[in-house]
């Protein structure tokens, strides 16, 4: 009789628990579950950051976390046809420069995040083509036939692309063209056996998959090109129009897509080549309009947009792997004993500090969190709002503010459990912000008597204030600094009017401007390192109108979007101190109303899967 020793060549190994460090294929018996457990690889999808805008029917090209989406008919303003572009890191989206020849949708692209391509689209109908070497789009040669509704070898380079099928702007509209980009212009080939729109896709100029579509109804055909011919594959499941596609013609994958009216599929299936197989993973959000944008393989794909009775900005990667992909996200935390605004913040997010504000009259109190629920701390000994926080739990400083006076200099140090008076600012104000540690921080930017913004900065050694470099521009920057006193990083505020979008970066001795952030606002909260950080609420005009809840992660260079808080908010206060990556966060309070709520920003994990191979 075979065993396992037998087959595999080795005996499975007895744990008290799971194994150490498992791998994938590993099996091993679990003495406390009794039970056989393994690690085995499964596919899913999980949520990422939002789009921009909502967009539906634009084109996505590149890999899982490199690619370029362009296009499509945005929701704001509109809804109507856009030229953006933008493109994804795997984390979030950042705006790049719109195409060249204007705004179209239902268009067709290819290639990679420095050398893409796009064609077609309407209104009206046109043949434009256009390469992007990573910084900007140059018009190119123009399709042969003009159609919308293209089908494109999304896994094609730059200088070999397929343009199959589509929708011209003449009687009869319906296409079966196909031709071939070679880098400069467009040559038309073998036909495709039948018209068709709205084809999903997969593969390359000489290994292509087209897939569903209208043809003219709902189809479940698919084809396949081989550069010269084309043959029939295996149909889907399920008829679906312009359903998403990643992959090569041999390991393909579908998704989404729209049955008759008003459904729309959230299914995932398999194409090995002969035949589709239906795939457990699911999308979170059923949708259509996602025909060719479809970025990566059929192991690590990711699509955005879409529509269902509403333009979305929905973001998933899908994933085939031994690990399970957890998204990053705001998730409820324990409530503040009240509702605070303007409140100090400092601490990370399982040691994290509440200090002052006013709900509405100013505070004392200071609250202590310990990763799930606050206690109340040593008050304050004068009440304090608007004032810049920083530090940790059981180091932090909360200094100038609005006190007995409106501008104030002075200032406390916390060590855990009580306050001492802090050194005197050298220049009085509220609504500026701080970061750093007890004995080396910095505070900048803020509203003095004199004027609406200020851009001084002074920096503290422990015991007294000394002036530093200005910031290039004024800001009442309540909450929107963070890093520390030689890696600072001041992004957005206010000028009393509207937000605004500068970022800063501090060296200790002087400012150099940054990339702007995507969302100007003022009166947001921000966490991290001036190296990864996050900025989320505010207010885009100010004084505390148009809230929002968007969430901005910067990697030292640029800025992109992450999820957003659950409640949007501004006047909050936040976590200055995260893990070694800047990562994580703690946002509390703000207003409107005035709020007590907490939440929590967990980013992307990944955990190995694990399954039973046994119940006992």
């Amino acid at each position: 009789m075979s065993t396992f020793k037998n087959i595999q060549g080795k005996n499975i190994r007895s744990y008290a628990n799971n194994a150490p460090n498992a791998t994938a294929g590993e099996m091993w018996y679990n003495r406390a579950e009794l039970k056989l457990k393994g690690v085995v690889a499964s596919g899913a999808w999980s949520s990422s950051s939002p789009l921009l805008i909502a967009t539906t029917t634009a084109t996505m090209f590149g890999t899982q976390n490199a690619a370029i989406y362009a296009a499509g008919q945005a929701l704001t303003p509109g809804p109507s046809p856009t030229a953006n572009t933008l493109e994804y890191n795997g984390s979030g989206w950042t705006s790049l420069p719109t195409l060249a020849s204007g705004a179209r949708k239902e268009l067709g692209g290819c290639g990679t995040t420095t050398a893409g391509l796009v064609f077609g689209g309407f209104p009206p109908t046109t043949g434009n083509t256009e390469e992007w070497n990573g910084s900007s789009w140059s018009e190119q040669n123009n399709l042969g036939t003009a159609r919308y509704r293209v089908a494109s070898a999304v896994s094609a380079p730059q200088t070999a692309a397929l343009a199959v099928a589509g929708t011209k702007g003449s009687s009869p509209y319906r296409s079966n063209n196909v031709e071939e980009y070679d880098g400069s212009s467009w040559t038309a080939v073998t036909v495709l056996p039948t018209t068709a729109q709205g084809l999903g896709c997969a593969g390359t100029q000489t290994a292509f998959l087209g897939f569903g579509g209208y043809s003219p109804a709902l189809s479940a055909a698919s084809f396949e090109y081989d550069g010269t011919n084309w043959t029939s594959g295996g149909n889907l499941p399920v008829a679906a129009g312009s359903p998403g596609g990643a992959g090569t013609q041999t390991a393909a994958l579908a998704f989404g897509g729209r049955t008759p009216s008003p459904t729309r599929l959230n299914t995932t299936v398999d194409y090995d080549g002969t035949s589709w197989s239906a795939n457990p993973a699911t999308l979170a959000t059923g949708r259509s309009g996602i025909a060719g944008t479809g970025a990566g393989s059929n192991t690590a794909a990711s699509t955005a947009g879409g529509s269902t009775t509403a333009t979305l900005a929905t973001t998933e990667e899908y994933n085939f792997t031994t690990n399970t992909v957890t998204a990053a996200a705001w998730a409820s935390g324990g409530a503040l004993p009240e509702g605070i605004r303007y409140g100090g913040g400092a601490g990370t997010q399982t040691a994290g500090l509440s200090m002052g504000g006013d709900a509405p009259t100013r505070r004392t109190a200071t609250n202590e969190y310990n990763g799930s629920s606050w206690t109340g701390g040593g008050a304050l000994p004068t009440a304090t709002s608007k004032a810049a926080s920083f530090g940790i739990q059981t180091a932090a400083v909360f200094q100038g503010g609005a006190n007995t006076g409106s501008y104030n200099t002075s200032g406390y140090e916390y060590d855990g459990s009580s306050w001492t008076s802090a050194g005197a600012l050298n220049n009085a104000r509220q609504l500026l912000a701080g970061g750093g540690t007890l004995d080396a921080g910095f505070v900048t930017g803020g509203l003095p008597p004199s004027s609406n913004t200020d851009n001084k900065t002074e920096n503290y050694n422990g015991t007294a204030w000394t002036n530093g470099a200005t910031l290039n521009t004024a800001r009442q920057s309540f909450s929107s600094v963070t890093g520390t006193q030689t890696a600072g990083l001041a992004s957005g505020g206010s000028n009393n009017t509207a937000g605004i979008s500068n970022s800063e970066e501090y060296d200790g001795e002087g400012w150099t401007s940054g990339n702007s952030i995507i969302t100007a606002r003022g009166e947001a909260a921000m966490s991290g390192l001036q190296t990864a950080a996050l900025l989320f609420g505010g207010a885009t005009n100010a004084p505390g109108s148009s809230t929002v809840a968007n969430t901005e992660g910067y990697d030292g260079t640029s800025w992109s979007t992450r999820p957003s808080l659950a409640t949007a908010r501004y006047a909050l206060a936040a976590s200055k101190f995260s893990t070694p990556t800047g990562t994580d966060a703690l946002a509390f309070g703000g207003q409107p109303p005035i709020m007590a709520n907490t939440e929590e920003f967990t980013p992307e994990t990944t955990t190995i899967n694990i399954v039973d191979i046994t119940t006992s």
